[in-house]
């Protein structure tokens, strides 16, 4: 899976289940206690057991399906404490805060958020693209704080048209990106696990040969070992001065704190980020900046792909508790 937006964390509260009628059991991993309110279709499907519910103790040891809310960090550590688990429901298309060599090890199957938000994502990801050349953002600043009338020469941005566009991690939301970038009369490229014989898009094996070659790189991979700080100062630098990064990932794909120097000494041309290393920690140097959008990790925002996320999730919680085909099981070498 080479995407990775998740839900809204849930305000902590307590859950409200009881246990005592004929649906099968799951745990519900969120630290800290959440309100499910939100996630309350779950319910519709399984019997929703937390830690601080009186008959958690009675079900952790035999519940054999645990739904992990958001990106709460699921270890080994946690999955000592559900000995029977044979599934975990990810909620998330991201998948960097569950264990997955661990999932493996033990024979736990893994599913996420599948194809769920791979649309509104892609959205999001050219909005960003667009507001940073058009300099949306910083013309709506510049009206709402009064200083139109006194800088009546607001400067140029640049035209998303032409440009040569390179996307890191060509899976479901990174084609959806790439078609919405088609109309444009943009020239895709991209960089992949694998080169995919069917797209007819330029493939480069690295993402430092990527950058060299576009104008804007936009980031739709997972976070693994191999894509942590992917995105480093020499690929960075390899951008240019006009390049543009739009990061819809994860914020550890990029380090930051080189491309917060490299923004801060003009030697880049601008970044849209929804993603940063240490949600909700923002880098302050970037508030000032009419060349940066920023965006607090809500790509996946959306009534539509929320309702798509209750599909999934009840299909696989479904297709479990009845022997059937998972509908967006994670491969865990992945």
């Amino acid at each position: 899976m080479e995407d990775s937006q998740q839900p809204p964390p849930p305000p902590p509260t307590t859950t409200a289940t009881n246990g005592n009628d004929n649906r099968p059991i799951a745990i519900v991993h969120y630290i800290p206690i959440p309100n499910l309110s939100f996630f309350q279709f779950i319910s519709e499907t399984v019997n929703l057991i937390h830690a601080s519910d009186s008959l958690f103790s009675i079900h952790r040891p035999s519940a054999r399906a645990v739904v992990v809310l958001g990106s709460t960090p699921l270890k080994s550590e946690h999955l000592d404490q559900y000995p029977s688990v044979e599934i975990v429901i990810g909620t998330s298309a991201g998948l960097d805060h569950i264990d997955l060599a661990e999932c493996r090890r033990r024979n736990i199957k893994v599913t996420g958020a599948g194809d769920a938000f791979s649309e509104d994502v892609a959205d999001y990801a050219v909005a960003l693209l667009l507001d940073v050349l058009r300099r949306v953002s910083a013309a709506d600043r510049c009206v709402r704080t009064g200083l139109w009338p006194v800088n009546r020469e607001y400067p140029l941005g640049n035209k998303l048209g032409g440009k040569r566009v390179g996307i890191v991690g060509l899976g479901s939301i990174g084609m959806m990106v790439s078609k919405r970038l088609e109309p444009f009369g943009c020239t895709i490229a991209y960089t992949s696990r694998n080169k995919k014989s069917h797209i007819p898009y330029l493939f480069y094996p690295t993402v430092l040969e990527l950058a060299t070659a576009t104008d804007a790189l936009i980031l739709c991979c997972a976070l693994t070992d191999k894509t942590h700080h992917v995105v480093n100062r020499e690929v960075l630098t390899a951008m240019g001065k006009k390049g543009i990064l739009v990061n819809i990932g994860r914020g550890a794909i990029v380090d930051e704190k080189e491309l917060v120097k490299l923004l801060v000494e003009g030697e880049l041309g601008g970044a849209g980020l929804d993603v940063y290393e240490k949600e909700p920690e923002v880098p302050k140097e970037l508030f000032t900046m009419d060349n940066v959008v920023l965006s607090p990790h809500k790509a996946v925002f959306t009534t539509e792909s929320f309702e798509a996320l209750r599909d999934v999730v009840i299909g696989n919680l479904k297709a479990f508790f009845s022997n059937k085909p998972l509908l967006s099981e994670v491969n865990p070498n992945n």
